[in-house]
């Protein structure tokens, strides 16, 4: 075994600094991105949109709800898959149908999204 020198300490707590700084930006960006759905909150968004005048009586819609406890349509809860994605199926009243979805976070956060549809039927 050698012994220690002035220059081999100061490398050894040279490379303590390094691996100590090393690892709080690692732990500074594991909490970043973790705390990422807590910053980002709720979202809604529908994978394709329907025409506001409808000639069919009812309307699925589908889309993807990310960071989210509850959804629901119309006040109807209804469900997601394991990856977020939603399906579910709106009659429309003659005339004029308000469709609102609204999902809510696990810190009481809401997001909506709301669309308008014009039932008429085909003559």
């Amino acid at each position: 075994m050698q012994p220690l020198t002035p220059s081999s300490i100061h490398f050894e707590h040279t490379l303590r600094n390094v691996g100590i700084v090393v690892l709080i930006i690692t732990l500074g960006w594991y909490v970043q991105y973790q705390a990422r759905n807590l910053i980002n909150g709720p979202s809604l968004t529908l994978s394709e949109t329907p025409t506001v005048i409808q000639h069919e009586q009812s309307v699925t819609l589908t889309g993807v709800a990310k960071n989210i406890v509850s959804i629901s349509l119309n006040g109807k809860p209804i469900f997601t898959d394991e990856h977020g994605v939603f399906s579910d199926t709106l009659i429309l009243e003659n005339g004029y149908t308000i469709m609102t979805l609204e999902a809510k976070d696990r810190y009481g956060r809401a997001t909506s999204l709301s669309r308008t549809f014009v039932y008429v039927p085909q003559t």
